[in-house]
C-alpha cells in the first residue's frame, strides 16, 4: 500500500530509461497546465516525454532562428502564424509535439475552431525546425522530423550545429543532407525566407 503525505512537498522520482510513463491527451493537458515551466511532449503511443531546459547556447540559437522567421513574417506582410519552442501541437496521430520553431499558413490556421486556438492546436505546422543540442540523440530527432512530414508538414529543417549539418525534409522526397551551408531557403513554403546559417554556426 502506498501512503501519500497529507501535506506533500515537491517529490522527485527518477525513472530508468527502460521505464516509460503513459498518459492520455486529457492527462497530458492537465500535466502541462500544472507544469508550465517544463517542456512536455507526448508520443503517438501516449508516452510522456519531459525535455530538460536548454543550455544557454541552444537557447541563443533558438532565439536567433525564431527572430529570423519573425523578421521574414513582418516583412512579408505577416502571413500565417509563427511559433516558438513553447508551443505544442496535436498531430493527426495523437502525438503532442513542440518544434523548436514552427509556422502555420493562414489557410490552415483559419480552419481551426476558436476552442483549439486557446489550447493545443489540432494541426501540424506547415514548417518546422528542430535544433539539435549536445544532449539530443540524432535518431530521435530524425524520427520526429519524419513524424512531422507524415503528419502534413511541407518543409522541415533538422539543424545540427555541432556537425554544421542540415537535414532537409520534404513530402514524398528523400532527406537532403548538406554540410557547411551558408544559408537555408524557405522554398515555396516560406517564399523569400532566408536563414543565414553563419549566425548559427558561429
Amino acid at each position: 500500500m502506498v501512503q501519500i503525505p497529507t501535506n506533500p512537498e515537491n517529490l522527485l522520482i527518477e525513472l530508468p530509461k527502460a521505464v516509460a510513463l503513459y498518459v492520455t491527451p486529457e492527462q497530458f493537458a492537465a500535466l502541462a497546465a500544472a507544469n508550465r515551466d517544463l517542456r512536455l511532449e507526448r508520443t503517438a503511443k501516449g508516452e510522456l516525454i519531459v525535455n530538460p531546459p536548454t543550455g544557454w547556447e541552444t537557447g541563443k540559437l533558438n532565439a536567433t532562428i525564431s527572430g529570423e522567421l519573425y523578421l521574414w513574417w513582418r516583412n512579408a506582410g505577416e502571413p500565417g502564424k509563427g511559433f516558438d519552442s513553447s508551443t505544442a501541437f496535436v498531430l493527426p496521430n495523437d502525438a503532442i509535439r513542440s518544434p523548436d520553431v514552427s509556422w502555420v499558413s493562414q489557410e490552415c490556421w483559419q480552419v481551426l475552431t476558436p476552442e483549439p486556438k486557446g489550447t493545443f492546436a489540432n494541426i501540424c505546422p506547415d514548417f518546422v525546425v528542430e535544433l539539435r543540442s549536445s544532449s539530443d540523440a540524432l535518431k530521435t530527432l530524425q524520427e520526429k522530423m519524419r513524424e512531422y512530414i507524415d503528419s502534413g508538414a511541407k518543409l522541415g529543417w533538422l539543424i545540427d550545429p555541432q556537425q554544421r549539418r542540415v537535414e532537409i525534409y520534404r513530402p514524398n522526397s528523400a532527406v537532403e543532407v548538406l554540410e557547411n551551408l551558408a544559408e537555408l531557403l524557405g522554398e515555396g513554403v516560406l517564399p523569400g525566407f532566408v536563414l543565414n546559417l553563419r549566425r548559427v554556426w558561429d
